[in-house]
């Protein structure tokens, strides 16, 4: 069975024989490489095993030949893992690999992308961020919207606060937009607010995350899916490091008190996911506490597609 993952995650081909490279060939085997150039007639160049390789403009990615992908799009390859099926092995000598990213593409899509429900995990690797989510590669170079509410239940004013380009996520297929493209979601899987609230004990002095200052009070991040409530406090600022006394915890009603202990802490603070859940698929996830009025749900089913 063929693996699909994101690029540079793959099988790297850049220290493969020839024997290995002509059984890949054979196969139809996905491979990468790091694209050396991006040359005067629009290919991308590779070298494998010793010989050149190239990759046309028109298999550079899935649409190039149709004008859908743009020539930035490709030559920003240059220098990145790449991910190919060799289509042609050199006749001799002189001659050249050549290379299909497109038919990478469209194979993931058609027998991986295609074929997942709502629910339903993947891994992937954030590309880049916008202000309304981050793109995340769920295959071969072909993206995904992680939209900035779904990163996680605690707000946040940016992408930035929660995840960075680089970074390798396991989401949850939330729905696939009008073209058909995934839309993923990752809260559900970092915690409900008990399990992330069973954490934590009162009396105790933890590190928080100012995530917003409001005229009656100042919400603190504990963790992704978890926040508290603390007295206002002049001069915080939304991603600034505080230390807090936990006053109490009430799960009835969702709520935890906090006391602002030391606002003075050194350099930056990021909490990284923390999955309670990596395995299966998801059908509904309640996030709020079975006494709280407040309901915080998702439901996945054929009809979120």
């Amino acid at each position: 069975m063929v693996e699909y993952t994101p690029e540079g995650k793959g099988r790297d081909a850049r220290r493969m024989t020839e024997s290995q490279l002509a059984e890949a060939f054979a196969g139809g085997s996905i491979l990468e490489s790091t694209a050396l150039a991006y040359d005067r007639e629009r290919q991308l160049v590779f070298e494998l095993a010793g010989r050149p390789a190239r990759m046309p403009h028109d298999e550079c990615a899935a649409g190039a030949a149709e004008g859908a992908v743009r020539d930035v799009a490709l030559l920003t390859r240059v220098g990145r893992p790449t991910c190919f099926r060799v289509t042609a092995l050199p006749e001799d000598a002189g001659g050249a690999y050549l290379l299909s990213r497109r038919l990478a593409q469209e194979a993931c899509q058609r027998e991986y992308l295609d074929a997942l429900l709502p629910g339903e995990l993947v891994k992937c690797v954030v590309t880049h961020l916008e202000n309304f989510g981050a793109f995340c590669d769920v295959g071969c170079g072909i993206s995904a919207l992680l939209p900035i509410d779904c990163m996680s239940v605690s707000r946040i004013q940016s992408p930035a606060d929660r995840v960075g380009v680089g970074q390798a996520l396991t989401c949850a297929v939330k729905s696939r937009d009008d073209k058909g493209r995934l839309v993923l979601t990752l809260r559900e899987l970092l915690g409900t607010w008990q399990e992330n609230a069973d954490r934590f004990h009162a009396g105790e002095t933890v590190v928080g995350l100012v995530r917003s200052v409001e005229s009656y009070g100042v919400f603190i991040e504990l963790a992704p899916n978890l926040a508290g409530l603390a007295e206002r406090c002049d001069g915080l600022r939304p991603g600034q490091p505080v230390s807090v006394f936990i006053k109490s915890i009430l799960p009835e009603k969702m709520k935890i008190k906090l006391v602002i202990v030391n606002r003075e802490l050194a350099g930056p603070l990021f909490f990284a996911p923390r999955y309670f859940i990596t395995e299966g698929r998801l059908e509904r996830w309640v996030y709020s506490t079975p006494g709280s009025k407040k309901r915080i749900e998702t439901d996945f089913g054929p009809a979120a597609l």
